[in-house]
């Protein structure tokens, strides 16, 4: 079999990429943040005073201008992730304020014995309010799907105990 074996040719042959120092990688980074592109004039200068090939130069700051600019996208998705928190948790906080002030509206309202028509009907409404503003329904007497969630109250009453 071994008759059958070609000689590697010089693109097949594998060639260990030398690491570069820590002061070659200073050196490299003090000319990056002076500026982030390479003229040919630069790199054949670094290539002579760092030692190695310019294409190595090359390929080094292609490399370091692509993990700058993954580094700025993740701050900028962190960033405006944050942003993303505190206003889902400022609308939240606005939303329990107005479930606690429809509350309080009701424990008042249900707390008077009053009789007759007008108060009964200002109790339905305030049950519906309470239960638009749970729901997130804009108008709460119009129901989207023609349901009459305000048929009874006893729903609503035992929700209000249960989380009072």
């Amino acid at each position: 079999m071994d008759q059958f074996q070609f000689p590697q040719t010089r693109k097949h042959q594998t060639r260990h990429k030398k690491r570069l120092t820590q002061g070659q990688v200073r050196l490299l980074e003090t000319n990056f943040n002076f500026s982030n592109k390479l003229d040919p004039e630069s790199k054949s200068r670094l290539a002579l005073e760092l030692g190695v090939p310019p294409r190595q130069i090359a390929i080094w700051y292609q490399n370091k201008r692509a993990r700058e600019k993954n580094h700025s996208l993740e701050a900028d998705h962190k960033a405006l992730q944050q942003q993303l928190e505190n206003a889902v948790a400022e609308n939240a906080k606005a939303e329990l304020n107005k479930i606690h002030g429809v509350l309080k509206a009701f424990n008042s309202s249900s707390s008077c014995e009053e009789v007759g028509s007008s108060s009964l009907s200002s109790e339905q409404n305030l049950e519906k309010e309470f239960y638009a503003a749970l729901i997130g329904v804009r108008d709460p007497f119009v129901a989207t799907d023609g349901y009459d969630f305000f048929g009874s109250s006893y729903d609503l009453q035992l929700f209000v105990e249960f989380y009072m």
